[in-house]
């Protein structure tokens, strides 16, 4: 069976998710759709798909699902729209800035038993999916602690920053969700730390580029994240589990795994510049994981731990 995709939303993260499509034999695009039409001309040129508008891409019975890749604001209403035009339906992280949005878009998608999946990429990176099957099979015992390294080889635009709803809503949302998905446990408190260390630029528009989370879980289960705009040397993603029994860890990813030897020293290859996995957690897990990003920018502005409930 083939499934039959519109794609909304021609950008920069629409163009991977095409170039996916057209490298998946069990899928096809066929129509794409954006707010500029020559963006949207260009996409489908290049996969064969069709230009259409939203609208008749949610109404279409040629289109199995849809994939959202537009603005964060528009997430919300066009989940809405395909969960009642009966598509499937992926959309990138965030559903909305606002928990409360993002609470009545997912009594839509309950109330129309629509499929809805979310874009935290990371669970579905094959080391970390391997770091998880090792908890599940008790090989280190009970979860106590989690740390979390992310840090992207630097930082985006200034136009990215004013619209993407900040660090923790943008960036360290992913970590959060990760945090969950390792911990076994939901978050109860959260507690931040930020700063402007790599950009003024940032800081001007009312965002932080560098922060530190802790997360803690009723049990007292403990997961810590780093993360920075800028990463000198590559994208930076690390995760480390440590329990009762023993510590299971994933590194970064690299070119090659080959290391050479002399008597300068030790030398292996740098890490990659930037990453693209496919994923498909759902609309709950973004929501979960907005709600501690908005604990975590009230616990740096109040300077005190916050109490979550998830």
């Amino acid at each position: 069976m083939t499934v039959r995709l519109g794609l909304l939303g021609a950008g920069r993260i629409g163009k991977v998710h095409a170039g996916a499509i057209a490298a998946n034999a069990g899928a096809t695009l066929v129509a794409v759709a954006d707010a500029f039409p020559e963006a949207a001309k260009a996409l489908a040129a290049a996969t064969g798909a069709e230009v259409r508008e939203a609208d008749a891409i949610m109404d279409a019975g040629d289109i199995d699902a849809v994939l959202i890749t537009t603005p964060t604001d528009l997430h919300a209403s066009m989940i809405e729209q395909a969960a009642r035009a009966g598509k499937a339906i992926f959309c990138e992280k965030p559903v909305d800035l606002d928990v409360a949005r993002v609470k009545e878009c997912l009594a839509v998608v309950a109330a129309e038993k629509a499929l809805l999946m979310v874009g935290f990429n990371r669970r579905f990176d094959p080391n970390f999916i391997e770091v998880r099957r090792q908890i599940d099979v008790g090989a280190i015992g009970k979860v106590e602690m989690v740390s979390i390294t992310s840090r992207d080889p630097g930082p985006p635009p200034a136009d990215y920053i004013r619209r993407s709803g900040g660090l923790f809503r943008d960036m360290t949302i992913h970590d959060f969700d990760m945090a969950r998905f390792l911990l076994g446990e939901e978050p109860v408190s959260v507690f931040a730390s930020a700063s402007v260390l790599v950009d003024p630029e940032i800081g001007k528009l009312g965002d932080f580029d560098s922060a530190s989370v802790v997360l803690t879980t009723k049990s007292g289960r403990i997961a810590q994240i780093s993360n920075s705009r800028r990463a000198s040397y590559g994208y930076d993603q690390r995760i480390e589990v440590h329990g009762s029994k023993g510590l299971v860890s994933a590194d970064n990813l690299r070119a090659t795994n080959v290391e050479i030897a002399n008597r300068d020293g030790y030398r292996r290859e740098p890490l990659l510049n930037f990453f693209m996995t496919p994923a498909t957690p759902s609309g709950e897990d973004g929501w979960k994981a907005l709600v501690l990003a908005d604990a975590a920018l009230q616990s740096v502005k109040e300077k005190r731990a916050i109490a979550v409930s998830i």
